[in-house]
């Protein structure tokens, strides 16, 4: 009999695979909708990518936050979701998901054992990441000694000369974060347009930061940790010597779904497909975030979050048809009326 048999035959309503911040407002909102919830993560701790891999990087696009830190988002969110008590499985994969005919629920296994669900919401980000390398031996030969992929601990660049290679969202948000504490911080990009928020592009081109276009890493030179940096103009070949104490690569991260992908689901690409319900091709699996894609999909945690929502709402009327798809609003009753 399988573990989660053993535990009074807990058959969950929604079982939400992913503990990011979408799974996270999914499953406050499952417990508003009085819903049995249970999250499933394969990192050690909640937060997905924002505690795993930016717990320090401000986040500018959350509602009602000029600005917040990542970990702090993280914080807040967790304990929105845990006023309702949801079981939570930590350091677990989602393996293999099979549907049972007899009750139209779900067997989901994961690495650890058996789960039982009358739906299933998947919230799984991108999957699995990967951070992209330069491919230098060089370079990467001082990875954890003065070369990272993104930042866990902002005062450790407190004082230093700081390189950040990279032209995304990611590469200009360290630098405006690092900006104020660090010494002095370069930024490096092989092309003159950015992949960034353009406001956010506005600031770094206003700040103290010296933006190298054109740019790319040819080499860092040091003993036990980096001391300079060699970059040369990809258009000229011109190099340029720099000082450093740090150096940011940040190219990027590789994705993979794994498992997921041979679960029968429509997919387009990395992306699971989903209706206006956020249904998949499954009756009965939602997903939201990241993951899931339409016609017109915005992928931000707000868009995440506001999915959750519809996702959970869709998973109460199909195992309910009787309750209501639109409850009652939180901020006049407190817990909704639906069902």
């Amino acid at each position: 009999m399988s573990r989660s048999k053993r535990e009074g035959d807990r058959i969950y309503d929604i079982t939400i695979i992913g503990g990011g911040p979408t799974g996270l407002f999914a499953a406050f909102y499952a417990g508003m909708r009085q819903m049995k919830m249970k999250i499933i993560d394969a990192l050690p701790q909640l937060g997905g990518q924002l505690t795993a891999l930016y717990p320090e990087k401000f986040i500018y696009d959350m509602p009602g936050f000029p600005k917040v830190r990542a970990s702090e988002l993280v914080r807040l969110m967790v304990e929105q979701a845990m006023q309702f008590q949801p079981t939570v499985c930590l350091n677990e994969t989602a393996v293999h998901l099979k549907k049972q005919e007899e009750d139209n629920g779900f067997v989901l296994e994961t690495n650890k054992g058996l789960h039982y669900s009358r739906t299933i919401l998947l919230c799984v980000g991108l999957g699995a990441f990967h951070p992209r390398r330069l491919g230098k031996p060089e370079v990467e030969r001082f990875e954890g000694r003065g070369v990272a992929y993104t930042v866990t601990n902002v005062d450790a660049y407190r004082g230093k000369k700081v390189l950040i290679v990279g032209g995304g969202d990611s590469a200009v948000d360290w630098a405006l974060t690092l900006e104020p504490i660090a010494e002095k911080v370069h930024l490096i990009h092989r092309r003159d347009k950015f992949r960034a928020h353009e406001h956010s592009v506005e600031q770094l081109l206003a700040s103290s930061v010296e933006v190298h276009l054109f740019h790319e890493l040819e080499t860092i030179i040091g003993n036990e940790r980096p001391e300079q940096a060699i970059i040369f103009h990809n258009k000229t070949g011109q190099q340029t010597l720099l000082p450093i104490d740090e150096v940011i690569l940040s190219l990027g991260f590789t994705t993979d779904l794994g498992p997921v992908k041979s679960w029968g689901l429509q997919m387009e690409g990395n992306d699971v497909v989903v209706d206006q319900r956020m249904m998949t091709s499954i009756p009965g699996v939602f997903a939201a975030g990241d993951v899931a894609t339409y016609p017109g999909k915005i992928k931000l945690i707000a868009t995440g979050v506001a999915e959750a929502a519809i996702a959970v709402n869709q998973a109460k009327v199909y195992i309910d048809p009787t309750a209501r798809l639109q409850p009652a609003f939180s901020t006049t009753t407190g817990i909704p009326t639906g069902g």
